[in-house]
């Protein structure tokens, strides 16, 4: 995966400083020039991984775009949360859709700069969409498979933290298998949120070899960057989904948020690859891969797994999706394991 090539990791951790690299190595938020789009001021909870997901990657869709840039975004999380009326943390032009039809809102943006430039009256200003999981993979995805159709020219960036947060954490289509919601609580014979439903939107754009695909997590907020840059690279329909940890809704504490992330990634529930025209073109190798257990213990969602007798079964059935997801996008190093 052709991510920067930084390797000043301090001995037992994962982080880097910015102190050790060139000015042009440095990420886009240790830039003084960075635009801060999204701005102080905001409401979001402490330890949200949407504010933090969404401020690295419009500040970089800023750069990628010199700073031509216009934000459609779903109702949600993130809409409620950085713009409290009459108030917005927004340094961008920004447009508020409905729930289900920001994928459409954008697009029609993107449409009307096309006549606006095919009129000589407007310069190469670029789109990107913006929702959670529930505004994207549930009420929105109608409009978003149009949008991989058309083949629209936009960036949709869906932040995936695993339900409908905004309104009392109800189950979405990306809400795990057994976690506990508002909706799939934790009773009966199957506890939780059931198997076998719900959709990884990533494999679905990946099959309608959209021009480019990936995954992020806010553990690794370098990888983020370079992936939003490279998708404004791309001319045509693009998408990204980012995991977002949710303190509130996972059950989890604030500062949490990057480890959850980083466990999330490093045992193959959430697989971070990125794609081209349909084809796998490189996955984030799991540098010291952990059982499921270590990602779900933290997360009182799926504190009803390990009570005084543990769901050995379910567990075993979640960690064989990992392996599975291990299996699919490569997540191994062949050479180091």
């Amino acid at each position: 995966m052709s991510l920067q090539p930084v390797k000043f990791y301090q001995t037992g951790t994962f982080t880097v400083g910015n102190r050790l690299l060139a000015p042009e190595e440095r990420s886009v938020q240790a830039n003084m020039e960075r635009t801060n789009s999204l701005n102080s001021g905001h409401r979001a909870c402490q330890g949200c991984g949407e504010a933090l997901g969404a401020r690295y990657a419009i500040d970089s869709a800023m750069i990628a775009s010199n700073n031509q840039l216009i934000a459609a975004n779903a109702t949600g999380c993130l809409e409620v949360f950085s713009t409290p009326y009459p108030e917005t943390s927004w340094q961008i032009p920004w447009i508020h859709s409905l729930f289900g039809n920001t994928a459409a809102v954008a697009t029609g943006i993107a449409a009307a700069i096309k006549v606006k430039q095919a009129k000589g009256r407007s310069g190469d200003v670029r789109v990107v969409a913006q929702g959670g999981d529930g505004g994207t993979t549930d009420i929105g995805f109608g409009c978003l498979s149009g949008m991989f159709e058309r083949n629209d020219d936009v960036l949709y960036i869906c932040y995936d933290n695993g339900g409908y947060m905004n309104t009392g954490v109800q189950r979405s289509s990306a809400t795990p298998p057994s976690a506990r919601t508002a909706t799939t609580m934790p009773v009966g014979p199957e506890p939780g949120n059931v198997f076998g439903q719900g959709k990884f939107v990533p494999a679905i754009a990946m099959a309608h070899e959209i021009p480019y695909v990936a995954t992020a997590t806010v553990a690794d907020l370098r990888d983020l960057e370079y992936k939003v840059k490279k998708a404004m690279s791309f001319r045509g329909a693009r998408y990204i989904q980012i995991l977002v940890p949710c303190p509130l809704g996972w059950g989890a504490a604030s500062q949490d948020t990057i480890r959850l992330s980083r466990l999330a990634k490093e045992s193959g529930t959430f697989p971070v690859f990125e794609a081209e025209y349909g084809e796998l073109t490189g996955s984030s190798k799991i540098r010291r891969r952990v059982p499921v257990e270590e990602y779900l213990k933290p997360q009182k969602r799926f504190a009803h797994l390990f009570g005084k007798t543990p769901a050995v079964d379910t567990i075993a059935r979640l960690q064989a999706m990992a392996d599975k997801n291990i299996r699919r996008y490569e997540l191994l190093d062949k050479e180091a394991h």
